[in-house]
Formats: C-alpha cells, sequence, structure tokens
C-alpha cells in the first residue's frame, strides 16, 4: 500500500489562506488571520505579500486589511466556464425563470454542504438573497436533500446545525425525509435554510448518483396552492429535457 504523503507546508497554507478569506464577506486583519489559522505572523505576512503580488489577494486603503484579489474570481470563472453540466442546463434555469419569475439555483454537493454553481435572480422585490460560490449545508436545503437522497447512509456524520426553526437536526427524522424525498422524486425544504423561504428542488440525472440539483425557491407569500405541482412538474419536464442531452457526457 502506498504511503500517504504528508501536504507541502507552505502550499497547505496558501490555500488555508484562500479559504479562510473566501468564506468570510469583510476583509481581515493579519491579527484575525494568524489566530484563526495558527499560522506565525511572519510567515501569513510573506504568504499575503506574494498572493498581493500575483492578484490573488486585495487590502484595503490603509494596506492592513485582506481579503480575495481578481484572480480567485477569474479562476472561479474559468471553473464554471469549463464545466459540461453548468452550460448544459443554462437554457433549463432560463426557461424556470421565465415561467416562474422566481430564484432559479443549480447547486452541486460537497461534502456536507452545498455549493451554488448558477443562478438566475427572481423578477420580485422580495426576494431570496444569494450568490454563485455560496456554501449552504446540505441538510437544511432542497438542493441538498435532493441529492442527499440519492446516497446510502447520507445522514451518517452529517453535522446538523439548526438555521432556522423548522430545520430538521434530529437524523432519524432527516432520515425520513430523504426517503421522502426519493419516493417522489424531488425535494422540499419548508423555511428550513431561510426564514420565509420555501424551496424546491430536484436532482440532474448526469451522473449517478447525481452530484448538481436545480431549485425554484418561493417568499412564504407568493406560495399559492398549487404551486407545489406546478414547479415540481415544470422540474420534471425539465429533467426530461437534460436526460435526452446526457449523451454529451458519455
Amino acid at each position: 500500500m502506498t504511503a500517504v504523503q504528508p501536504p507541502v507546508k507552505s502550499a497547505d497554507r496558501t490555500l488555508e489562506v484562500l479559504e479562510a478569506l473566501a468564506a468570510s464577506r469583510e476583509r481581515r486583519s493579519l491579527v484575525e488571520l494568524s489566530r484563526a489559522l495558527d499560522i506565525p505572523k511572519s510567515s501569513l505576512h510573506g504568504i499575503l505579500r506574494t498572493m498581493a503580488r500575483r492578484r490573488w489577494v486585495e487590502t484595503d486603503p490603509t494596506g492592513t486589511r485582506f481579503g480575495l484579489g481578481v484572480r480567485a474570481l477569474e479562476v472561479g470563472a474559468a471553473y464554471l466556464d469549463a464545466d459540461d453540466a453548468v452550460g448544459l442546463v443554462s437554457s433549463v434555469l432560463d426557461d424556470l425563470s421565465r415561467q416562474f419569475g422566481e430564484a432559479v439555483h443549480l447547486g452541486r454537493l460537497d461534502g456536507p454542504n452545498v455549493v451554488y454553481l448558477a443562478k438566475r435572480e427572481s423578477a420580485h422585490r422580495l426576494r431570496l438573497y444569494s450568490a454563485i460560490g455560496r456554501r449552504l449545508p446540505a441538510h437544511a436545503t432542497a438542493l441538498g436533500k435532493a441529492l442527499l437522497a440519492h446516497r446510502p447512509d447520507a445522514v451518517a456524520g452529517l453535522e446538523l446545525h439548526r438555521l432556522t426553526a423548522n430545520t430538521i437536526t434530529d437524523p432519524d427524522a432527516l432520515e425520513a425525509e430523504l426517503e421522502k424525498s426519493k419516493e417522489r422524486g424531488y425535494a422540499v425544504d419548508r423555511e428550513e435554510n431561510t426564514e420565509g423561504i420555501v424551496c424546491f428542488a430536484m436532482a440532474v440525472p448526469l451522473t449517478d448518483p447525481p452530484t448538481d440539483a436545480i431549485s425554484v425557491s418561493v417568499p412564504v407569500p407568493r406560495v399559492a396552492p398549487d404551486s407545489e405541482e406546478r414547479i415540481t412538474g415544470a422540474l420534471g419536464r425539465a429533467m426530461t429535457q437534460i436526460r435526452a442531452a446526457r449523451s454529451m457526457f458519455s
């Protein structure tokens, strides 16, 4: 058996810095980053200086607070441009957006989380806040539950943090919810991730098990008695359309 090689320390630290900056909506100081990452300030300053020179990191006008630079955006955009699934479902997202005028998302399962890969904004002023690249706990989203439902023992090891009063935090209850989602072919998030938002999602049939899902999110005041039937019916037709184009991935 091949021994697992330890990570290269300098590269590991550089990636830790990138991930820490990506996880924060505000710029962070050298002291904050040093404490959070347990990296000596002298070493961290050299890493940040190198990253800033290569535009991976930017500073505020005082030069004391650090955030992601434009190079990070370029690489993230390149990932999406090269991803076949994002290109394939683009027209589907457009169609769903036109049909319902609500926020539409493509999300990908990444460990215990779902990451937004693409979105279409709601046409209404009252809307869900979201951003491409945003990471959310899978157990509290329709996108995540639609994907976890296709994975045996999906609940094992998950930390079921509570995001709202409706978030499912009991493992047995989540297991039952995933089984229900698998049986009916779609998942529902009833204000489990964001108060005031109901979301319907369906796994994208491009891989087995699926890694991506599409959702439509609706503020509670706009949820009608037939919303679930209409939206999940449209999602089902969209998946039939995607399945027909699956040969592109074979």
